[in-house]
């Protein structure tokens, strides 16, 4: 076993996803981009809490929930944020290929 003690959060693909969101499973999307990035597209019924305020807003956050970050393209900042929140004892994975994804921008 490597010693490296980083967790690794693995991205969750959108099909994954909607089969949570259709279970008994409370599943809620954070997109982490800055407002200007989110006012101009989001997915739909996503919370917007931008990555450098992520911690602070976590206290509004319920534990039972599973988390998946969004970033624009995936990869960068919500790849931050689902670390941050597994670290805060949350369920978190981050959106593969991010918001341009879910709403097929290419």
């Amino acid at each position: 076993m490597p010693n490296d003690t980083k967790k690794s959060i693995d991205c969750i693909e959108v099909a994954m996803i909607n089969k949570l969101i259709g279970s008994d499973i409370n599943v809620q999307i954070i997109d982490v981009r800055s407002k200007e990035e989110f006012d101009n597209y989001h997915i739909e019924n996503a919370i917007h809490i931008p990555l450098d305020t992520l911690k602070e807003n976590s206290v509004l956050l319920n534990k039972k929930n599973h988390y998946i970050t969004a970033c624009g393209k995936g990869g960068g900042r919500s790849i931050d944020a689902a670390k941050l929140l597994s670290d805060l004892g949350f369920k978190a994975n981050w959106l593969c290929g991010g918001t341009n994804n879910w709403l097929g921008i290419k």
